[in-house]
């Protein structure tokens, strides 16, 4: 059996809003497993989302950069979020991205590429030695379309084209170029927001599906709801879901009595002709990696043989 320890609750309880001891409870009955742990809340009422809220180790930078119907993500990771006020780094992170604009936006392609005399990977590396401190091209992705633009938002920029959060919305259209490159930041700035799942419920991962509906059928089968009333209200719960986790059926942040897919549809008078979003990315600085905290006291005791 896993030993339930206060970290675990402590992060589930971030997680998800609910009692330190109803956090025990679920990471008890489910054996420590955290995803399960925050269903078991969910389904017991007790939350009222399962987002995890691991805090992240990586530093560094976001770079964004577009070029009329092209845009390019980058993530340049540092040990220190000092090392992201150095203009050298800076002036780093925005190479990059120049490179991954002009040839395949794909790691190993981006550090074989030629800039100069060198390579993008010894350009990091004299920057590693110069620097003093480790950093790596972590991961790089691109949006293009043949007929529109490619807008970009970077939030919390700590130089123009990079900061802690970048996003890219691609359209396509054939209508005015100025109008739709402001659509385009204006739909980024809410993908930032809001960070959806998915453009609509088609794009949603099924298993996905599945879990949310299995979610909501187990927490009022409990409350022992008949199996009819529990298809309905599984099928309205899912349709507010939608809403959360779907852009095309999200609030629209500089409007919220409307929908995105209706705020799209007014601007298509302003552009000129039917716009649409071709695709989106979000890149948020260190998401995915879970910052390994260490317990002195326990280590003490392990060096020591002690229990």
């Amino acid at each position: 059996m896993t030993t339930i320890t206060a970290a675990m609750v402590k992060e589930l309880r971030e997680s998800t809003g609910a009692g330190m001891m109803d956090c025990k409870a679920a990471l008890t009955e489910t054996d420590g497993d955290m995803q399960a742990a925050q269903d078991w809340l969910r389904k017991k009422g007790l939350s009222k989302a399962a987002k995890k809220a691991g805090r992240v180790a990586a530093e560094g930078l976001i770079g964004a950069l577009t070029s009329g119907g092209k845009g390019v993500l980058v993530e340049v990771n540092s040990e220190t979020d000092f090392v992201a006020r150095n203009e050298q780094f800076q002036g780093l992170v925005k190479m990059i991205a120049q490179v991954a604009l002009h040839n395949k936006a794909d790691v190993d392609a981006i550090k074989a590429a030629k800039v100069g005399e060198v390579t993008v990977e010894v350009a990091i590396n004299d920057a590693i030695a110069t620097i003093g401190e480790n950093m790596s091209l972590r991961r790089a992705t691109s949006l293009e379309v043949g007929k529109g633009v490619v807008s970009s938002y970077v939030h919390g920029a700590v130089v123009d084209g990079a900061g802690k959060m970048g996003v890219l919305v691609a359209l396509e259209s054939a209508g005015k170029t100025d109008e739709l490159a402001q659509l385009g930041r204006q739909l980024a700035m809410h993908v930032a927001a809001t960070n959806p799942l998915a453009l609509d419920s088609a794009g949603l991962d099924p298993e996905t599906v599945k879990r949310e509906k299995d979610v909501l059928a187990d927490k009022y089968r409990q409350q022992g709801k008949p199996e009819n009333v529990i298809e309905k209200i599984v099928e309205s719960g899912l349709k507010t879901y939608y809403k959360e986790v779907c852009l095309l059926d999200q609030a629209f942040i500089h409007d919220t009595g409307k929908s995105v897919a209706q705020a799209l549809k007014e601007a298509e008078g302003k552009v000129g002709g039917p716009v649409k979003i071709a695709g989106f990315v979000r890149y948020a600085l260190g998401e995915g990696i879970e910052k390994q905290e260490s317990d002195f006291a326990a280590e003490v005791a392990a060096a020591s043989g002690k229990k």
